[in-house]
């Protein structure tokens, strides 16, 4: 483990942003009711009605799988199937919760870089009226992907209408739907309802909230029963105030936009920075809080003594560098020196 103090590894490692935790510090006090029915969790719900609108309804969870598997469930019957790319945490990094606890089938589809078309969802979404088959009724996209791409407005739209069209509903993972919105230059309901997404996880763990996520539906006939699906997924949180607590301040004079975009500009910057390197080649375009880089192996491990990371793909040398609200200039900088140094001596 690295002495720096910050490393590259995940926007999962830092810590909590000073002003998350004062919020949390200060919901600390007098005994109020449990399960959300306090004024912090008001308050919260109605941080998100100002960004996805009246028509949201909000329920609080712990983590991004507990927001998934909540969130899918309320669209699914068991025979129903899931289309999703590839790569996409449901699919890869949830060992296997939604199969399991949906009873639902994930139907993958490789795509060049991490993105959902209707094309490519057309190709696999056969199989409707038969009975020997599951039945295709949710695409679920991430914002942003996987590989760091981000989705646009209009490309989002498209998904939805393709699915609407045939009686199916639109997912959205939103771990990383702030760092999208901070790319794209829109705000957080952008990719709600006027996008045409039913559905979506939003991300407060990965912009310096500590557990706190959350699923928000725009299908108001759906909301009583996830009220259920919540608590019966182990995701109802005793102490509620603490959870929203944290979106208060998320969403609260922008903080969840200046962490975003500054998130983001270190991973320019880094992006930036170690293009120059002769022999890293990027692997994705660099859209969001990710840097995707083709290195040899010895490059890799040497690297990574100095500043823990993640291979992203072992078969093709591609690794994983994420940038957080409290990355500096110093540690990109000095990350890139490191890179520009082995990548002259191992290279």
């Amino acid at each position: 483990m690295s002495d720096r103090g910050r490393t590259f590894a995940s926007d999962n490692w830092a810590g909590v942003h000073p002003e998350v935790m004062a919020a949390i510090v200060a919901a600390n006090g007098a005994h109020v009711p449990a399960y959300g029915v306090d004024p912090v969790t008001e308050a919260a719900d109605a941080r998100f009605h100002e960004h996805f609108g009246s028509g949201a309804e909000v329920f609080l969870v712990f983590n991004g799988t507990g927001a998934n598997v909540v969130g899918l469930q309320s669209l699914l019957r068991p025979f129903e199937a899931v289309i999703c790319a590839d790569s996409a945490h449901i699919n890869v990094d949830e060992c296997g919760a939604p199969e399991r606890f949906l009873g639902s089938k994930l139907i993958s589809v490789p795509t060049p870089d991490g993105k959902l078309t209707p094309e490519l969802v057309e190709a696999v979404a056969g199989g409707v009226g038969d009975e020997h088959r599951v039945q295709p009724k949710v695409v679920s996209i991430t914002q942003s992907t996987e590989v760091g791409t981000c989705y646009r407005v209009d490309e989002v739209a498209a998904l939805a209408n393709w699915a609407h069209g045939r009686g199916m509903w639109l997912h959205l993972d939103g771990a990383r739907l702030s760092n999208a919105c901070a790319a794209l230059g829109v705000g957080l309901g952008a990719f709600g309802s006027e996008a045409g997404v039913d559905v979506l996880s939003f991300g407060g763990t990965k912009n310096g909230a500590m557990g706190a996520e959350a699923v928000v539906t725009f299908r108001p006939s759906e909301a009583a029963g996830l009220r259920y699906l919540r608590k019966q997924s182990m995701q109802l949180a005793s102490k509620m105030r603490f959870t929203a607590a944290q979106f208060v301040a998320l969403l609260t004079d922008d903080l969840w936009l200046r962490n975003a975009t500054h998130a983001n500009a270190m991973a320019r910057r880094l992006a930036d920075g170690v293009a120059a390197v002769d022999g890293v080649v990027l692997a994705y375009p660099v859209e969001a809080n990710g840097v995707f880089v083709a290195l040899p192996p010895a490059v890799t491990e040497a690297l990574q003594a100095e500043f823990p990371f993640y291979v992203w793909d072992e078969t093709t040398g591609v690794v994983r560098w994420m940038c957080s609200f409290d990355t500096t200039e110093e540690d990109v900088d000095a990350f890139v020196e490191l890179v520009a140094e082995v990548m002259g001596e191992l290279g």
